[in-house]
């Protein structure tokens, strides 16, 4: 196969130009543009995508105020992306592709194959923080057509594996002291959810009887009334309550029904959504001494606790504690691959960089599994905490969320909820 680039494409115009004595002066370096697939409206994924948004405009601020990458400036083109349709996902990341992009940048698709079937004939980098088992599946299903198309975290499954690991850790360390062995799962009708909570259940299933499901609830989207989940929680009277759910809002919902009607003595894990900052505005401290977890999110080190500095007086308000620092560290990450192979439009030769990038963001260290095309989680994946993103498991204390595990990266220790 013939690789053709943009750049040339030039050198072929200029000749022509030249042979017709049409040659212009030089103009200026064109900007580097980031495509930016974001939705803006919809019932799901706004305040993700808004955060991710966010971070990147950071970073290519922060980018072009250094002098740019290659002498030129970085540019961001944010489309509003329909992402719940077939279509929506294909029209948007093809004008993306259409209006010039020299690398496409987005959070998440609730439908990935799509996107990335839109996004591969082109060869154009693609990197996403998707958190999906299904972009590793499509990917090794053709490395060639999908080979320039990286997931910078790890699959969702790591979400129900890493959970568990959590809750002994919590018994081994001698932070929580469980009244039972029963977990608990509450448990969402979409691929995500199902697949975590799978992955829960083959977990606790290899703990040889040290934990036992002892029930599992389905809930569909939009949830109305939170109350006949309460009951059932609390006729289990589990230890670990896993909600396996994402929606912000309705998590916010569900705390402000739990906290008047509690299980008394049972941790309470909601999984991932709080990350959101919906979440804490609409809970009104209902949350407190709520767990939640992610496996993609903003460290509290010294890295991290200068970005969400900086963060925070760029965009005053509720801090969103991952896909900030996702959109921040993906523009970082194209950056560099840039400036390695000199030449933006050399699409295939970027996607080699990328592949074979280390770099450690606010959002923990990048290196590509080369049999998935996405991230390294720590402690699920590597034993090294500067070898992977690590899996952060987060409290709701004072009305802030503060890391509480990994043990290496904790701020605080876990506190006993106030229904306890």
């Amino acid at each position: 196969m013939v690789n053709i680039t943009r750049r040339t494409y030039a050198k072929i115009a200029i000749a022509a130009s030249l042979t017709l004595g049409l040659a212009t002066a030089p103009a200026a370096a064109e900007n580097i543009v980031i495509g930016v697939p974001a939705a803006q409206s919809g019932p799901v994924g706004v305040a993700d995508h808004q955060d991710w948004t966010n971070g990147v405009q950071m970073a290519i601020e922060e980018i072009n105020a250094d002098g740019g990458v290659l002498g030129r400036q970085l540019e961001a083109k944010i489309i509003d992306l329909d992402m719940l349709s077939p279509e929506g996902n294909v029209a948007g990341f093809q004008s993306l592709i259409e209006g010039g992009s020299h690398a496409l940048a987005s959070a998440f698709t609730i439908i990935p194959p799509p996107a990335m079937d839109a996004a591969a004939p082109s060869g154009i980098p693609y990197v996403h923080g998707n958190t999906s088992s299904l972009n590793v599946d499509l990917y090794q299903g053709d490395k060639e057509k999908y080979r320039n198309i990286f997931q910078l975290d790890v699959p969702e499954i790591y979400y129900g594996t890493g959970f568990v690991r959590f809750l002994q850790d919590m018994v081994s360390s001698g932070q929580w002291t469980p009244k039972n062995n029963k977990v608990h799962i509450v448990q969402g009708q979409i691929s995500y959810t199902q697949l975590i909570s799978q992955a829960t259940q083959d977990q606790i299933a290899k703990t040889n009887g040290a934990w036992e499901v002892g029930a599992v609830t389905d809930i569909q989207f939009p949830v109305q009334d939170w109350a006949p989940v309460i009951r059932a929680l609390q006729d289990t009277d589990a230890a670990a309550i896993m909600i396996d759910h994402w929606v912000a809002a309705e998590l916010a919902a569900f705390a402000q029904q739990y906290a008047f009607d509690p299980v008394p003595g049972s941790i309470v894990y909601l999984q991932y959504g709080p990350s959101q900052p919906e979440f804490l505005d609409l809970a009104q401290g209902a949350g407190e001494g709520m767990v939640w977890g992610t496996v993609y999110g903003v460290y509290a080190d010294e890295m991290g606790a200068a970005f969400r500095e900086r963060y925070r007086a760029k965009f005053p308000g509720t801090m969103g504690m991952v896909y900030t620092g996702g959109g921040y560290d993906a523009v970082h990450i194209l950056a560099k691959a840039w400036e390695e192979v000199g030449d933006p439009d050399n699409f295939d030769a970027v996607g080699d960089a990328i592949r074979n990038t280390e770099y450690r963001g606010v959002n923990g260290f990048y290196r590509f599994d080369p049999e998935t095309n996405s991230g390294i989680s720590y402690p699920n994946m590597t034993d090294t905490l500067e070898e992977g993103q690590a899996h952060l498991f987060f409290q709701v204390q004072n009305n802030e969320h503060r890391i509480i595990a990994p043990a290496a990266l904790a701020e605080v220790p876990f506190a006993a909820p106030p229904w306890w």
